[in-house]
């Protein structure tokens, strides 16, 4: 059954009481409840009449409330021609609030999609799509400058989504452009019909805000073209389609050189990797040259991998098991270290593992957890008993050791962070939880929890079993994170970032790593919260791309998707070979839906090197695609588009690697990751003692338990402090 006959056989539009202008509601209506306004009563059109108390409704029947004919147009059309926005919200939100009963609201809202005016077919376009919409949303923005009023015009394939379309229709259309601006999504909670019973009630939330989100953004880009004013400058972004890429703006043409790698070089270093055996793991946040050749390259020699930190060390393992004698790491020096003590532990202690540089490669995180005052941190806050040191996986195994000896230690990645802290904060009654490095990560963490306080036991329950409100709210205090250790990368993502992915990108996808400043952090979790974002690791922002775009190509409509890059910009090498993978499966030669994809680099002012655009480039040939080479993009302020360390892992140092081994072992003495010889305070060896808690977060990743003998250390430790 269409809309349209539903609403024609309800009663609800047709006999039924008119609760929203019954004589009785007004006077009664408690403080929480709107009352409807003065303004507003001589344009009742509804006339008393008595009805006969319906025999199987089991409410009391009370002749003097009044009735009307079927609503024919939305109460901001019945209003006054320049009542406020405000105004003709409370209206709305009294009229359905006035409807008890679920269905009743639906009824009404699918009548409100009869009413939206239409919408020229020649308007439906992929540019006045609203992203973020489980169903085709349509919006076109117009500016009456005489009148300095916004026009909008809406229109979805879906009737319920329709029928949100039309409500907020009612409420802007006509309305100044500082009104449009000042609604929230929070002001339309009231009307109480996002929160239908039902498996969609989420993706009605949605539509909400996405449909809010796209009107002010074409409102401010309106206004500010009246204005005379530029809007605020376009980040640059890569756009990824079947047919192949294009580079928007210097910052991402500046790096087009590396979308196609030397056919010879990628040649040259398959072949000595196959004649050597070497094995190649490389981080997400490698230089792009060097990732562009390296993309290439597995296609000729399997024992090639690039990923996050975690998983570099298992795939050299892999690769030592299938034979190769000789690893090369491309990442920083604990990346390295990491992965010639699980070798160690794997029993292969003959492969020989190589960094790509002679001097030291750090990192700021690292650094951080190395140094003087960490320790610190860790005596003084470990002082309060049972005591738990979470500390993120990017630092050396020095400081695994040293802090494992002074307060019990499991490692943690950012993709399972919060489940680690949860899931101690639950076996172990009144633990301490001492995080760190990273402050960023820390903070957001703090602010999650406090975010879950407040949430009901349901939903806690869904984030982990074993907490509810209490137990969240007992754990806030005893969780304590270092106060002075950041990235120097995703230190870009200030208040000068967040404002502009405000202003100009509100409707597109968010995905933050979760080592960004609090206000990205906000405001991706805000994003999360309704589908439109995802905060985690370098995978989980791989998984959450890949799966809206799988959604895109299985909804089979044309359509332009839009993510911001929250993260290390290294990391659109592997983004664009996923998705351009996806698009190149999907069937378009006869006349299917076309998607594209626009990945967008938050890169702020002072952190982008200006260069000179390049010539136009055959979009046809690669899937790879390269971040910043070289240090580039890096600011004074402290933020990085890029990792300056990670592109000390150059090509030309790969190249050198490979060709001096195996006689020229001598020579790259100063490139080999060798093996600690030092020994912690208690005399055991570093290496030991250093991965001692990563086994203990492996073992939690396979069972979600912590492992017993972390348990017990805790447990002993109190007891000895005790």
């Amino acid at each position: 059954m269409d809309a349209a006959n539903l609403v024609m056989k309800s009663s609800l539009f047709s006999k039924s009481p008119c609760p929203l202008f019954s004589s009785k509601l007004i006077p009664r209506a408690p403080p929480s409840v709107f009352t409807l306004p003065s303004t507003f009563r001589p344009l009742v059109k509804c006339i008393q009449a008595s009805f006969p108390p319906n025999p199987d409704s089991k409410k009391p029947s009370n002749n003097s409330t009044f009735t009307c004919s079927a609503v024919t147009s939305f109460p901001s059309q019945q209003s006054q021609p320049h009542a406020t926005s405000d105004a003709k919200l409370q209206l709305l939100i009294s009229e359905f609030q006035s409807l008890v009963e679920p269905m009743d609201r639906v009824k009404r809202l699918l009548h409100y999609s009869t009413l939206l005016p239409p919408m020229e077919a020649s308007l439906k376009t992929p540019e006045n799509r609203v992203l973020g919409c489980t169903t085709q949303v349509w919006l076109h923005v117009s500016f009456d400058e005489a009148e300095n009023r916004m026009k909008f015009l809406a229109d979805s394939d879906s009737d319920i989504t329709k029928g949100f379309c039309a409500c907020l229709v009612s409420l802007l259309d006509g309305a100044t452009p500082d009104e449009v601006l000042a609604l929230k999504t929070e002001d339309l909670n009231a009307l109480n019909v996002a929160g239908l019973n039902g498996k969609g009630s989420a993706s009605r939330a949605n539509t909400w805000h996405n449909v809010l989100v796209s009107m002010q953004k074409r409102t401010r880009a309106l206004v500010a073209e009246r204005e005379g004013r530029p809007r605020s400058e376009l980040f640059p972004s890569l756009v990824i389609t079947a047919d192949g890429i294009q580079p928007q703006g210097s910052y991402a043409e500046a790096q087009a050189r590396f979308l196609f790698p030397d056919e010879s070089r990628v040649q040259e270093l398959a072949n000595l990797l196959k004649e050597k055996k070497i094995g190649v793991v490389a981080h997400f946040y490698m230089d792009p040259e060097v990732q562009g050749v390296l993309t290439a390259a597995q296609k000729l020699w399997p024992h090639i991998h690039i990923s996050d930190s975690l998983v570099m060390a298992d795939k050299a393992v892999s690769m030592a098991k299938a034979g190769c004698e000789y690893i090369s790491v491309l990442g920083v020096d604990f990346m390295s270290e990491n992965v010639r003590a699980i070798l160690d532990l794997a029993g292969f202690p003959e492969v020989g593992v190589y960094r790509m540089s002679d001097e030291r490669i750090g990192c700021s995180l690292a650094d951080a957890a190395a140094s003087p005052a960490y320790l610190d941190y860790l005596k003084t806050a470990s002082t309060s008993s049972p005591s738990l040191h979470v500390v993120y996986i990017n630092t050396s195994l020095e400081t695994k050791a040293y802090s494992h000896e002074l307060v019990p230690t499991i490692t943690c990645t950012s993709s399972n962070v919060v489940q680690t802290i949860l899931q101690a904060f639950a076996e172990v009654p009144d633990l301490e939880v001492l995080y760190g490095p990273d402050t960023y990560m820390g903070s957001n963490i703090a602010e999650l929890f406090t975010q879950m306080s407040t949430m009901t036991d349901e939903e806690i329950s869904e984030i982990h079993p074993l907490h509810n409100r209490s137990s969240i709210k007992s754990l806030l205090p005893r969780l304590h994170y270092f106060q002075d250790g950041t990235c120097i990368v995703h230190h870009l993502f200030g208040h000068e970032v967040v404002e502009n992915i405000n202003e100009m990108y509100g409707d597109a996808f968010l995905t933050a790593h979760f080592e960004v400043p609090g206000e990205m952090f906000s405001l991706a979790m805000e994003a999360k919260k309704r589908g439109m974002g995802v905060v985690g690791s370098t995978s989980n922002i791989l998984d959450f791309i890949k799966e809206r775009v799988e959604e895109a190509l299985n909804r089979n409509v044309d359509e332009h998707l839009q993510f911001v890059l929250g993260t290390e910009s290294g990391m659109i090498t592997a983004i664009v070979a996923a998705v351009g993978k996806l698009l190149g499966s999907a069937d378009t030669s006869s006349g299917g839906a076309k998607v594209s994809v626009e990945i967008v680099f938050p890169v702020s002012s002072e952190s982008v090197t200006r260069t000179s655009t390049g010539s136009s480039l055959d979009q046809n040939k690669v899937n790879i695609i390269p971040g910043v080479a070289s240090g580039e993009g890096c600011s004074l302020h402290g933020g990085c588009a890029s990792c300056p360390y990670m592109k000390m892992n150059s090509l030309s140092s790969l190249l050198k690697v490979c060709q001096s081994l195996p006689h020229g072992k001598a020579e790259l003495s100063a490139y080999e990751a060798g093996r600690f010889s030092l020994r912690t305070p208690n005399g055991k060896q570093i290496a030991d003692v250093g991965c001692e808690p990563v086994l203990h977060m492996r073992h939690f990743q396979a069972t979600k338990r912590l492992p017993e003998q972390l348990i017990n250390q805790i447990l002993q430790r109190s007891s000895s402090a005790n």
